[in-house]
């Protein structure tokens, strides 16, 4: 056994958790988009404004 750390090992570890971590990102937000994208619409309701006088000087 060598004396040194296996990089490369550590380095495949880690891209295959960083891929495997954005794919788990990826699929969490198509599923957020989905939810939003099958909500029912908001009704809306429009409030009068009232006028107001100008200021004075």
């Amino acid at each position: 056994m060598s004396d040194y750390a296996d990089y490369k090992t550590m380095y495949y570890t880690m891209m295959q958790a960083s891929e495997k971590a954005i794919r788990i990102l990826i699929e969490a937000q198509r599923q957020c988009e989905e939810i939003y994208l099958n909500q029912k619409e908001p009704s809306l309701t429009l409030l009068p404004i009232e006028k107001k006088d100008p200021p004075e000087n």
